[in-house]
């Protein structure tokens, strides 16, 4: 694990990578505190989903367009979108104390999800100007383990706000990470080497989607994000079909901390294979470990099953990040980035709505199998079209 110290002691770093999971907490904190807040303050889980719907729709659909006005306009632009975002929060409050229908709420989440700053993409653009050639696949697995801290972290601490003081306390929380957070990258980006600026004509029309091998991961990251929601309702249903609902926590946590635990292993090892080759392979495996969970029989053995289910996941993330990095047209490196995640986000959403039917009318069994299912044709996308892979590795020796 040598390489991700070496990561942090080179100059400037440390500081960058604690300021982006600062400035990126509210993705672990806003959404159960908006559900939790809007719940209290009208006493109903309808307006509350809704709110908490509109906040993750409106973080999607607005996050390449947030990395085009980065690509195009540059790092200032981070600081309105946080204050925008925070600004939104904090009416969500007022608004929601003050007894609002739930139309307001829902409109201003939205717009608040919206202007949540692409911290996360911002952060990806730079790993290669920041660190030498030899750390950069390191980083990348860093960077998706950093995300699976967040979303443990993000709802432990909403839970013991809303536990101590209330969930209206977790909305002013998120709102200081991402304005405190955003300052403290700016400081830490100031005077350092900057993507390529993005021309008029490349932003125009649907930019760096031009490019076919983005295309690709981005179509090949749905099914991903559908199979991701799909066993985040599936396996409380595991859970509540043993008879303890608390279960649920447990094996959520032991297969976001498989997923870390693998990819800061994945990071620390040189890639012996292309990369595009690494990368399909993880794909294929990911239904495989998804299909492993048809096989427990009690909560001790579906415990030790989602490790094997969780394994592959960071993994998968981080070489797609390295792939996005290196099929992206020249000056859209942030808006790049946003693609993938926002139809992985899409697809959660798309899956975790799905899946409640299929646990409800049938079993827990029904989940996993529409996970792998969908899986698996994520997997089939990107062998069918790894032609489109394959000149993001032309300088990489065989």
């Amino acid at each position: 694990m040598a390489i991700y110290a070496r990561i942090l002691r080179t100059p400037g770093v440390a500081p960058i990578v604690a300021a982006t999971v600062i400035g990126r907490l509210p993705i672990g904190i806003t959404s159960l505190a908006i559900l939790l807040f809007v719940e209290e303050t009208t006493g109903s889980f309808a307006p509350a989903g809704a709110a908490a719907g509109a906040l993750a729709l409106g973080s999607a659909l607005g996050a390449p367009f947030q990395g085009r006005l980065v690509d195009r306009r540059g790092d200032g632009t981070l600081l309105p979108l946080a204050a925008i975002h925070a600004v939104g929060l904090l009416l969500v409050w007022m608004i929601g104390s003050a007894g609002a229908p739930m139309l307001p709420l829902v409109l201003v989440s939205l717009v608040t999800g919206a202007a949540l700053p692409p911290l996360t993409s911002v952060l990806r653009s730079r790993w290669k100007l920041l660190l030498p050639p030899e750390l950069v696949h390191g980083a990348y697995a860093f960077d998706s383990v950093l995300v699976e801290f967040i979303f443990i972290t993000g709802p432990l601490l909403t839970t013991a706000i809303v536990a101590t003081v209330g969930p209206e306390y977790a909305l002013g929380v998120s709102a200081t990470c991402v304005l405190s957070g955003t300052l403290l990258l700016l400081a830490g980006l100031r005077g350092r080497s900057a993507p390529v600026r993005v021309t008029e004509g490349t932003a125009l029309g649907i930019g760096p989607l031009a490019a076919p091998g983005l295309r690709t991961l981005v179509v090949a990251s749905l099914p991903v994000g559908f199979a991701l929601g799909a066993l985040e309702v599936t396996l409380p249903a595991f859970s509540d079909a043993e008879g303890s609902r608390a279960l649920a926590g447990v094996l959520l946590a032991v297969w976001s901390a498989a997923s870390g635990a693998a990819g800061l292993v994945y990071g620390a090892r040189a890639l012996e294979l292309p990369l595009t080759d690494v990368h399909l392979r993880l794909a294929c495996i990911l239904p495989l470990g998804f299909a492993a969970l048809l096989l427990a029989a009690s909560p001790v053995t579906m415990a030790l099953l989602v490790i094997v289910a969780g394994a592959p996941i960071a993994p998968l993330i981080a070489s797609r990040n390295q792939l996005v990095e290196r099929v992206a047209p020249s000056g859209t490196a942030t808006e790049a980035f946003t693609w993938p995640l926002t139809a992985l986000v899409t697809g959660v959403s798309i899956g975790a709505a799905t899946a409640g039917p299929l646990v409800e009318s049938r079993s827990w069994t029904a989940g996993v199998t529409a996970a792998v299912a969908v899986s698996a044709i994520g997997a089939a996308v990107l062998l069918a079209r790894r032609e489109t892979l394959t000149p993001a590795l032309a300088p990489d020796p065989a």
